[in-house]
C-alpha cells in the first residue's frame, strides 16, 4: 500500500464511495468473461487493499466466484485466480414481437438464454392477445426454471416498429396498424410487473450480434434485418446511434426508386417495397403467375433457382445502394446482415458488398466487411435482454446498499 492510501473497510470511509468502488468491480467484471484482483486494481484505479474488500463483499453475495488459477498468467510466484460475475445471481427476460410471432427468452447474467420459447400468431392487428401471450411465456419461464421473480433484474422488449422516446410510443401507422396509440413496454410491466424497457427489433438485433456475435468487438457496425420489412440498428463509437425521439436506422424507409410502390409508411419507393422478403417473394408470384410465400424463398435460392437467385441479387444491389449512402455518412468497420434472407449467404452478401463498393466513398466503402450475424432469429429477443443486463452493474450495486 502506497503511503497516502487507505482502505476504505479501516476507517470511517463515506458509504457512497465504497458503493462506487463497487460499482467499478462489478462494470468490470461485466465487460470480462475473467479477470484477476491485479487485473480490477488497473481497469479500476482503485487500491490493490480495497480491490481485495470489495472482491471478498462480491463473493459473500454470490454475485462473483473465482475459477481455477492461471498458471500462465505470472512466470513467478502464486498464480492469479480468475474471477468472474456468477452466471445464476441474476436474469434478465427478453420478448421479441414481430409481425407473425411472439418469442421469449430467460437469460442469465451472462446473457446466455437458459429458456427459450415462440409462438406463431398473428400480432399486428391483436395487441391485447398479444401482450397477454407474452405474458404468459414469462411466467412460464419463471415457473420451469423455478426462478424467484426477485431474481429477475428487468423485462426488455423488443417490436417489429419504430418505437419513439421518451415514453415507448410506436409509430405503428401502416406498420402494425393495430398497436396505434399502444405502448407495449409499459403493458407488459403493468401484466409482469417487471421494470421494463422498449426497443425497436433492428436496434435490439444490433445490440446483440455486438455483445454475443457476428459484431463483437467492433465500435463501428451497421446492422440490418431483413424480414417482413427492412430495419437497421446503427452503433458507432460504441453507442447506439439513436437520434432525436429514437427513431434513427429505419433503413427500410430510404427512399430507393422514384416514383415506385407506395410503401405502408406512406411514402413511395422506399427500400422495403423492392427489397424485402414481402417485396420479393411478391415479384416472383407476379412473374411466375401462382403464389410465393417467403417461406419459400430460402429453399428456392438455396437449389439454385435462375429467378429466385436472380431476384435476390437485384435486391441486394438494392441494399447495397442504400448501404453505400451510411457507409459514406458513417464510415462503418461491419455491416451485419441479419433476418429471413441471412441464411442466403454469399449469394445476399456479395451483392450487397459490390454494391457498397460500387456507390460508396473508395476508402470507406473498400473497408468495410459485410457478414452475416451468427444469432440468427435469436438475435433480437438476447438482444432485448441485454438492454436489461447491459444495466445490471448499477442494479446490483445499488441491490447491495440497500
Amino acid at each position: 500500500m502506497k503511503p497516502n492510501e487507505v482502505e476504505e473497510s479501516t476507517i470511517d470511509t463515506p458509504l457512497n464511495l465504497r458503493e462506487v468502488g463497487r460499482l467499478r468491480v462489478l462494470q468490470a467484471l461485466h465487460d470480462t468473461d475473467s479477470t484477476s484482483r491485479s487485473e480490477l486494481v488497473q481497469i479500476t484505479g482503485l487500491s490493490r487493499a480495497t480491490v481485495s474488500s470489495l472482491v471478498a463483499d462480491l463473493l459473500t453475495a454470490d454475485l462473483v466466484e473465482e475459477g481455477e488459477p492461471d498458471n500462465h498468467a505470472r512466470p513467478t510466484g502464486r498464480p492469479a485466480q480468475s474471477l468472474s460475475m456468477r452466471a445464476s445471481a441474476a436474469y434478465a427476460i427478453g420478448t421479441d414481437i414481430g409481425h407473425q410471432h411472439v418469442r421469449v427468452a430467460l437469460c442469465d447474467l451472462r446473457g446466455t438464454p437458459i429458456w427459450n420459447d415462440v409462438v406463431a400468431t398473428d400480432v399486428d392487428r391483436a395487441p391485447g392477445e398479444t401482450l397477454d401471450l407474452a405474458a404468459t411465456l414469462i411466467r412460464r419461464a419463471l415457473r420451469e426454471r423455478n426462478i424467484d421473480r426477485r431474481r429477475v433484474l428487468g423485462l426488455g422488449v423488443d417490436i417489429a416498429a419504430p418505437v419513439r422516446d421518451p415514453g415507448g410510443v410506436l409509430e405503428a401507422h401502416g406498420i402494425m396498424p393495430g398497436w396505434v396509440g399502444v405502448q407495449p413496454g409499459a403493458e407488459l410491466e403493468r401484466r409482469t410487473g417487471l421494470p421494463t424497457r422498449l426497443a425497436n427489433d433492428a436496434n435490439a438485433g444490433a445490440l446483440a450480434e455486438r455483445k454475443y456475435g457476428a459484431g463483437r468487438n467492433v465500435d463501428d457496425m451497421i446492422y440490418i434485418r431483413l424480414s417482413a420489412g427492412i430495419g437497421g440498428g446503427i452503433i458507432t463509437g460504441g453507442r447506439h446511434l439513436n437520434g432525436y425521439g429514437g427513431l434513427a436506422g429505419e433503413i427500410g424507409h430510404i427512399r430507393s426508386v422514384p416514383d415506385g410502390r407506395v410503401c405502408r409508411c406512406g411514402n413511395r419507393g422506399c427500400l422495403e417495397t423492392v427489397a424485402s422478403p414481402v417485396a420479393i417473394a411478391r415479384l416472383l408470384e407476379v412473374s411466375w403467375g401462382y403464389p410465393v410465400a417467403v417461406s419459400d424463398l430460402l429453399p428456392l435460392i438455396t437449389s439454385g433457382d435462375r429467378g429466385a437467385v436472380r431476384a435476390l441479387e437485384e435486391a441486394a444491389e438494392e441494399i447495397g445502394r442504400v448501404l453505400a449512402n451510411l457507409v459514406t455518412l458513417l464510415n462503418p468497420e461491419l455491416i451485419v446482415v441479419g433476418g429471413d434472407l441471412a441464411p442466403a449467404g454469399e449469394r445476399l452478401f456479395e451483392p450487397i458488398a459490390r454494391a457498397v463498393r460500387r456507390y460508396g466513398l473508395a476508402p470507406a466503402a473498400e473497408s468495410v466487411r459485410v457478414v452475416g450475424g451468427r444469432l440468427g432469429d435469436h438475435a433480437e429477443v438476447r438482444g432485448a435482454a441485454g438492454m436489461i443486463l447491459a444495466d445490471a452493474p448499477r442494479i446490483l450495486a445499488a441491490d447491495l446498499a440497500r
